[in-house]
Parts: C-alpha cells; sequence; structure tokens
C-alpha cells in the first residue's frame, strides 16, 4: 500500500516513476502491451494515475498510444535508430565543441563529483540511481557549452533514446565502458584537444546503439 500521507501530485510522480523504469529497463519490451487494469494492480494506482504516466511517456516519446490498439512500449525499428542517433551525434560533437578548454577546475570538480555518485551507484547496482547520476553528469557536462537551447535538445533526445540505452546501465560490460570513457572525458576537459574531446562524447554513446540495433535486429529479420 501507498502511504497516505503522500499528495496527488506526489502519487502521480511515483506511479510515472516506476511505469517509466519498467520501461527503460526492460521489464516491459519495446512493443509490449501496457495494459490499464494491469499496471493499476502493479503499482497500486488508480486509473487517472495510470493514464497521466501513460500520457506523459507518450509525450518523451517512450509509449505510443493508438486508437483500437491501446498503449504500447514504444518499438523503433533499425532505421529508426540510426536516424535517431544520427541527430543526436550532431548535437553532442557541436555541444563539446562549444566547451572552451582547458576548462575551469569548477566545472572538473563538479564533473569528479557526479562521477563519484555514478561509481558508488554503479557499485551499489541502483540502477535508478545509475541512471539518474549518468543524466545528471552528461547535462552538466553539456551545459558548459553556455547554450541552453542546445542542451535542452540533447536532453529531448537523451529522452528519446532511453529504451534503446538505459538497459546498458545494467550491463556489467557497457557500465564499466561508460564508467572508463567518463573518467577520460574529465581527464581531456583539462587539455586542449576539443576535437578528441568531442568525438569520444560522440563514441561514448556507441555502445547502446549498438546494442539496441543487434537486439532488435533478429526480430526484424523474423519479420
Amino acid at each position: 500500500m501507498r502511504a497516505t500521507s503522500l499528495t496527488r501530485e506526489q502519487e502521480q510522480a511515483e506511479v510515472i516513476h516506476r511505469l517509466e523504469e519498467d520501461i527503460i529497463f526492460g521489464r516491459f519490451a519495446p512493443g509490449s502491451r501496457l495494459v490499464e487494469d494491469t499496471l493499476m494492480s502493479r503499482y497500486g494506482a488508480s486509473r487517472h494515475f495510470v493514464r497521466q504516466g501513460l500520457f506523459q511517456l507518450e509525450r518523451q516519446g517512450i509509449v505510443l498510444r493508438e486508437k483500437n490498439i491501446g498503449a504500447t512500449v514504444r518499438f523503433y525499428s533499425g532505421e529508426e535508430v540510426r536516424q535517431i542517433y544520427q541527430v543526436r551525434e550532431m548535437l553532442t560533437r557541436q555541444a563539446a565543441l562549444m566547451i572552451a578548454l582547458p576548462a575551469p577546475a569548477a566545472l572538473i570538480e563538479h564533473l569528479s563529483e557526479l562521477q563519484r555518485r555514478y561509481c558508488t551507484m554503479a557499485d551499489a547496482q541502483d540502477l535508478r540511481g545509475i541512471h539518474e547520476a549518468n543524466d545528471a553528469f552528461h547535462v552538466a557536462l553539456f551545459s558548459a557549452s553556455g547554450n541552453p537551447y542546445l542542451v535542452r535538445s540533447l536532453q529531448d533526445y537523451m529522452n528519446l533514446t532511453l529504451p534503446m540505452r538505459a538497459k546498458n546501465l545494467a550491463d556489467r560490460e557497457g557500465l564499466a565502458l561508460s564508467r572508463r570513457q567518463h573518467e577520460f572525458m574529465i581527464e581531456l576537459l583539462r587539455g586542449r584537444d576539443s576535437w578528441a574531446f568531442a568525438q569520444l562524447c560522440v563514441d561514448h554513446m556507441q555502445y547502446s546503439k549498438q546494442d539496441y540495433l543487434t537486439r532488435i535486429g533478429a526480430g526484424e529479420r523474423e519479420g
């Protein structure tokens, strides 16, 4: 039972939080139907809150709602994945190149603290904590570009690719690679090679993209 002390806003946020977590960590696979009655029972929530949660995740591009079908976890084809990442890579490279190097000591210290938090969550195998610390690291990093509109666009694409990339935060090999690349990013921020730094930022997202393409590849071939 959910604590009665929660406000309606907190109850709604909890439903969205749990539904998003179930999707991005693969408990509901791409293409799976999201039946309201099942979700109500799973989360102990009212139909209103479940519907609002589905609506919110539809806005983020994670859920698809269609007439006579209902809500499903959004499935992206291989071509859609490649196109989405193409845009995300262009935005990432541009933001990285706009960060003046060597970076200020305050930025490096802030990123180092976020990286320590990320590693702590990884060691604890706290999937939600890993996800939140990872995104906080990247938002803080790209905010140093000085262009809030570019950062907002990057955040939109980070949200759009959540079902594609979050699974790797639970993958030992993918998580270890992510941690090493974060550390290398911080080191490159101390230097002056903007192109090497920008390329690393682009390379950083390739593991999850290729993993998702591999996972859906067999299904597309069978189809």
